[in-house]
């Protein structure tokens, strides 16, 4: 059974979620202060953590920072409806998703669905398929270790960040539009006044760098979605010059 960790102090809820999740297969464990929240996340012991904004002792993002210092896993925030400022502050501190409140516990079911598909890594042996390791410039991707080196050196994502680059990379060259890398990043359609794409891609620029080679890696084509670039060949910045 996948074991969810709530951090969030109605107790209502946290019973709610439980009631709902367990025969979904989730075993949930309920913390109501993001101190003891932050201990428990950092255990090991679970698969993903649903944070709430508003705690008691520290905030939602005061637990979010601490246990982005040290690890990985996935992190659904739980936001005040309408409260946009919120939702994009707590992507741009490493959340992978939002839910603002009150919310249909089949929408969190949703989220937490599509952020697994994107979280597992690909089976070892594959018969048929896209290939498990991209490689554009200074960039190599790979999808069975779920690992990304930049020049050689490791560059730490999270769950979301990791599948956003790959479906760049795997179009690099190519536009690819916000309604795509939503449904297939984040497993809904795109909102009206949904930036969650936008602060990701906004994430992997400052970890991988704006330029690569004098060229700017992400490229944003306004009012459509956004560009891998591919860097120039050697052969090509040699005509150049």
């Amino acid at each position: 059974m996948n074991r969810m960790l709530v951090i969030d102090d109605d107790r209502e809820l946290c019973e709610l979620l439980s009631d709902y999740l367990k025969p979904e297969g989730f075993d949930v464990e309920a913390v109501f202060d993001g101190v003891h929240g932050v201990m428990r996340a950092l255990s090991g012991e679970h698969k993903l953590v649903v944070l709430d904004v508003m705690l008691p002792g520290i905030s939602g993002f005061e637990a979010l920072r601490r246990i982005r210092e040290r690890s990985r896993i996935p992190v659904i925030m739980l936001t005040a409806r309408g409260d946009d400022v919120d939702r994009i502050v707590g992507l741009e501190m490493g959340a992978d998703d939002y839910l603002p409140k009150p919310f249909n516990p089949r929408e969190l079911m949703a989220r937490i669905r599509a952020i697994q598909r994107r979280s597992e890594p690909v089976e070892a042996v594959r018969t048929a398929g896209p290939s498990p390791q991209l490689v554009v410039g200074d960039v190599e991707l790979d999808t069975m270790t779920r690992t990304v080196k930049r020049s050689g050196v490791s560059v730490e994502l999270t769950a979301i960040e990791f599948s956003l680059l790959e479906e760049l990379l795997r179009s690099a060259g190519q536009v690819v539009t916000r309604r795509e890398l939503s449904s297939k990043v984040l497993g809904r359609g795109l909102s009206p006044y949904d930036r969650s794409i936008d602060v990701h891609v906004s994430s992997l620029r400052k970890k991988l760098g704006h330029e690569v080679e004098g060229v700017e890696r992400i490229k944003t084509v306004r009012s459509v979605g956004y560009l891998y670039a591919i860097p120039p060949r050697s052969d090509e910045k040699n005509e150049k010059a």
